[in-house]
């Protein structure tokens, strides 16, 4: 057994996050929730040095999911996303009557949305583990996945 072998871990997530499609030509323009299923894979080697308390982990799931859960979970659990663009997104009702409305640059779809996670999870892991790949369920039979191997 190789114990210098490249591992991948994953670690899943879920939040509850409302959206709408701004222009667009089905039901999803309307305001709508959904419970989404975040996995995050990393890569890495194992440590291997036998004084470090981590020995034997690419990286402590615990430090893992304090990663995401600071910048991911925190902003988006229970919050309405909008396009930006929508009139509907600086209206004073919304603004007045919601705590938690993210306004983006972009329409915010799965697709959209877990690139935007990818940007926001780039860079922020030890030196030793890598992003790999990020799969964002929005339902139980749709979603989107991004590896790095593709990009």
């Amino acid at each position: 057994m190789a114990l210098d072998s490249n591992i991948r871990i994953t670690k899943d997530f879920t939040f509850d996050m409302a959206h709408a499609l701004y222009g667009y030509d089905g039901p999803c323009k309307n305001i709508h929730g959904h419970t989404y299923h975040l996995s995050v894979t990393l890569l890495g080697k194992p440590i291997a040095d036998i004084e470090h308390v981590k020995l034997g982990m690419v990286i402590d799931f615990g430090d893992l999911k304090d990663v995401v859960k600071r910048e991911i979970i925190e902003i988006f659990d229970h919050a309405l996303v909008l396009n930006e663009e929508a009139p509907y997104s600086k209206s004073e009702v919304i603004s007045n009557e919601f705590e938690k409305v993210i306004l983006m640059p972009f329409q915010p779809t799965c697709e959209n949305l877990l690139l935007h996670f990818v940007n926001l999870l780039d860079g922020k892991f030890a030196h030793n583990t890598k992003l790999i790949s990020l799969r964002l369920q929005e339902t139980p039979n749709s979603g989107a996945e991004w590896r790095l191997e593709d990009n």
